[in-house]
C-alpha cells in the first residue's frame, strides 16, 4: 500500500467510482475487500488511521460468543463459528486456536457450564477447533497455575480462536489493495454529494495538506461504526438515530499472573458480561467491562470503577492478586450497538448487524463484532450491487485467502505475524546495519519494522507504528514511551519531515499515553 498512489487516484475527480466507502475498521475495510475481489471500482477513505477505534482495542478473540449462547442467541452463534472457522483458514498466520479454561467453584457450575459448552461444541460442528471436556481440580491447576484454589473443585475446558485484531486490519486492507482497491488513511470525508436528492458523492479533505477533492460515485457505503449516526446526518440532518454504545475496558498484566498457554473465562461477572483473562504477545489481558456511553471520542478513557472492577475479578481466580501498580497498559473499546429497547443494559443488546438504507442511497452498516466482519461485508456488498444498479457478481471471500497467508509462519520467528510477508521484510532488514537493531531491549521489534510500517503499511506517525502496526503501547505503555524518540527519528528521516516534525509527534504521543497509564503514574 502507497498512500501517495493512492491520493494521486483520489485526485482524479473525473473517476466515477462504483463504491466509495467511509471507515476504515473491520467493517469497512471488509466491505472494500469483498467490492474489489467482486471486481467493482472501490474506493475507502478513514478519517484517522486504520483500526484507529473499535477495531483495534478488542478482546483479540475470534470467537462464536458464549455470552450469545447464553442469551439463546443461536444464530449469532452458529454465523460467528462459521465465519471463526473463515478467519482462520484465510488467515492462519494471525488467527490461531486458544485453550479456555472455566474454573468450577460451585458444585453445580460443572455440569451447567459443561453441558452449555458442550452446545457450543456441537454448534461449530466441524469448524470445532478442540471438544470441551471436563477437567479434576489438579487438572485445572496444571493447566492454571496461579488459579485461586480456595474452593476449586475443577474446570471446564474448551476451545476458540484468537487473533491480533489491528495486524488483520492491515493485512486485510493489504488484500483490498491487491485486489484492485483505492484505499486511504487521514482522508475525512467532510460533506456528502447529492443530485436531484439521491447521493453522487463525497468530498473529502487529506487531513496533512488541507487539500479538498470532490468524489462521484454509484454508491457511498457508512461503515463509520459508533459514529455511524454521525455520517448519517450528513446526509439527512432529522436521521433517526440508530446507534447506542458501551465502552470496553482491558488491563494489562505481566505474564507472570497467567503462566501457561491456557486462558481462563469467568461465565458471569457482577454486570453480567463474560470475562477472560487471555496470553496475549507474552501479556496477559484482563476484560472487559460494559459501562453506558453518551459520548464517543477518538480515545475514551478507563473510569476508576471500571479498573476496580477488573482488578477486583482478576483477584477472585488468582492466587496473585494484581494491584493498580502491576498495569502494564489500559486500552477501551466503545461497542458499536445497534438501538433497541433498555439502552441501558447494553450487556443483552446483541452484535448483530443491521443495514440501513436512507431515502437518497446512502447505505449504513450498523453492528456486528469482529468475528463476523466477512459476513458483514458480504451482506452489505449484496445489497450495495442493489441499491447502486451494479452489475451482479457473486462474493468471493469465503475462500480469499488474507495478504501474508502462510500455514507454518512460526517458521519467521519474531517476524511470524508478518506471515509470508516476512521474507521481503528480512531483506529490508539486510539493507543496514542498524535496522536489525532492537527498539527495545525487552521486545523483538527492530528498527527497521519502522521503515517496512512507512513503505508498506501506510503508518504516518508514532502512534501508527506503536499502537498499530506493532502493539507495544497496548503491551506496554512504559516500554512505547522509551522508544518514542527513535520511532520518531526512524519515521522522520522516511517520511522527509524535519526535526520540528519529530519534537511535535513526541509531545503528542507522551500526552495520548496519559489515557493508557494507571492514574498513579500519569
Amino acid at each position: 500500500m502507497d498512500r501517495a498512489k493512492s491520493l494521486s487516484v483520489i485526485a482524479d475527480t473525473s473517476i466515477l467510482w462504483d463504491v466509495i466507502i467511509i471507515g476504515g475498521g473491520a467493517s469497512g475495510i471488509g466491505v472494500a475487500v469483498d467490492s474489489a475481489a467482486r471486481g467493482y471500482k472501490t474506493l475507502l477513505v478513514e478519517q484517522v488511521d486504520f483500526g484507529k477505534g473499535t477495531s483495534s482495542r478488542s478482546t483479540k478473540l475470534a470467537h462464536g460468543g458464549v455470552r450469545y449462547l447464553q442469551q439463546g442467541n443461536i444464530s449469532l452463534v452458529l454465523e460467528a463459528l462459521k465465519e471463526r472457522g473463515i478467519m482462520k483458514r484465510n488467515a492462519p498466520h494471525l488467527v490461531k486456536d486458544l485453550e479456555f479454561v472455566v474454573p468450577v467453584y460451585d458444585w453445580w457450575e460443572g455440569p451447567f457450564y459443561g453441558i452449555g459448552l458442550k452446545l457450543y461444541d456441537i454448534l461449530a460442528g466441524k469448524e470445532g477447533l478442540g471438544a470441551s471436556q471436563f477437567l479434576s481440580k489438579e487438572e485445572t491447576i496444571k493447566k492454571i497455575p496461579t488459579v485461586e484454589t480456595d474452593g476449586l473443585k475443577g474446570g471446564v475446558i474448551y476451545h476458540d480462536g484468537q487473533f491480533d485484531d489491528v495486524r488483520l486490519l492491515i493485512n486485510l486492507a493489504q488484500t483490498a489493495h491487491e485486489q484492485g482497491a483505492s484505499i486511504a488513511n487521514y482522508v475525512k470525508v467532510v460533506s456528502i454529494l447529492k443530485n436531484e436528492d439521491l447521493i453522487s458523492g463525497v468530498e473529502v479533505e487529506d487531513q496533512e495538506t488541507g487539500k479538498m477533492y470532490k468524489l462521484r460515485s454509484k454508491l457511498v457505503i457508512n461503515a463509520t461504526g459508533v459514529f455511524t449516526d454521525t455520517v448519517r446526518k450528513m446526509d439527512d440532518a432529522s436521521a433517526t438515530p440508530i446507534m447506542t454504545s458501551s465502552q470496553g475496558v482491558h488491563i494489562v498484566l505481566d505474564k507472570s499472573f497467567l503462566p501457561g498457554d491456557s486462558a481462563i473465562m469467568v461465565p458471569h461477572t457482577d454486570d453480567g458480561r463474560v470475562l477472560f483473562a487471555v496470553p496475549w504477545h507474552d501479556k496477559i489481558i484482563v476484560g472487559t467491562t460494559d459501562t453506558p456511553v453518551k459520548e464517543y471520542p477518538l480515545e475514551p478513557i478507563a473510569l476508576d470503577e471500571e479498573i476496580e472492577f477488573l482488578l477486583t475479578h482478576a483477584a477472585r481466580y488468582l492466587t496473585n492478586d494484581p494491584s493498580s501498580k502491576d498495569i502494564k497498559s489500559i486500552f477501551v473499546g466503545l461497542r458499536p450497538l445497534v438501538m433497541e429497547g433498555d439502552t441501558q443494559n447494553t450487556a443483552a443488546i446483541s452484535r448483530e448487524h443491521t443495514i440501513n438504507i436512507s431515502r437518497s442511497g446512502l447505505l449504513s452498516i450498523a453492528g456486528g463484532k469482529w468475528t463476523t466482519y466477512r459476513k458483514m461485508a458480504e451482506d452489505v456488498v449484496d445489497q450495495a450491487i442493489l441499491i447502486g444498479d451494479l452489475d451482479s457478481k457473486k462474493c468471493l471471500t469465503e475462500d480469499l485467502q488474507i495478504y501474508g497467508y502462510h500455514q507454518y509462519a512460526e517458521v519467521f520467528g519474531d517476524l511470524e505475524q508478518f506471515g509470508s510477508a516476512a521474507a521481503n521484510l528480512i531483506n529490508l532488514l539486510d539493507e543496514k546495519p542498524n535496522y536489525k537493531n532492537k527498539l527495545h531491549p525487552d521486545y523483538s521489534h527492530v528498527e527497521g519494522e519502522v521503515i517496512w510500517a512507512v513503505r508498506k503499511e501506510m503508518a504516518r506517525n508514532i502512534e501508527d507504528f506503536l499502537a498499530r502496526r506493532t502493539r507495544l503501547l497496548f503491551l506496554d505503555v512504559e516500554a512505547s514511551l522509551l522508544v518514542a524518540p527513535k520511532v520518531a527519528q526512524l519515521m522522520a528521516q522516511e517520511l522527509g519531515h524535519n526535526k520540528g516534525w519529530e519534537n511535535l509527534e513526541l509531545e503528542k504521543y507522551t500526552d495520548l499515553t496519559r489515557n493508557y497509564r494507571p492514574k498513579q503514574v500519569n
